[in-house]
């Protein structure tokens, strides 16, 4: 049997089994391709503490003072590596964009709430709020509306 891996990040992933016969080891591996669907977490950081976030715990996703800084379902803050448009291309369909620098998961809002000022704030079921830019609301609000 010959094994070989090609690590090239500007070629589409593909995988080619070449075997004789189907066996017990070819369904796992094809049971193994078809269900991984990307990462499910990721590493965030709180002083000396280091935690994996899985992605549905993840109730937001800010900028703040250049940091880049995860909420989870407890109202923690934990500090991520990446960047907020490196993560936009790996999280799962259900983060949707608030704001210029913030997604939020769109199953941990609890509500809309309508400010003073004329603004809108996504309330999280943890109590974090963070705003909603007009534009994304507006968006938001038509993709409510195709349901």
């Amino acid at each position: 049997m010959k094994y070989k891996l090609i690590i090239d990040k500007d070629a589409d992933e593909e995988i080619i089994a070449k075997v004789h016969a189907p066996s017990s080891f070819t369904e796992q591996l094809e049971n193994l391709i078809c269900n991984y669907s990307g990462p499910d977490s990721i590493m965030g950081y709180k002083d000396d503490e280091i935690k994996r976030l899985s992605f549905s715990e993840i109730e937001c996703i800010t900028v703040i003072k250049k940091k880049v800084i995860a909420v989870d379902a407890d109202c923690n803050s934990y500090t991520l590596k990446e960047r907020l448009y490196e993560l936009e291309s790996i999280l799962p369909s259900y983060f949707i964009r608030i704001n210029k620098s913030a997604l939020a998961n769109e199953h941990r809002i609890q509500r809309f709430d309508a400010v003073f000022s004329g603004g809108v704030d996504a309330v999280f079921r943890c109590g974090y709020r963070e705003y909603v830019s007009r534009r994304c609301f507006s968006q938001i609000r038509r993709r409510y509306e195709g349901i």
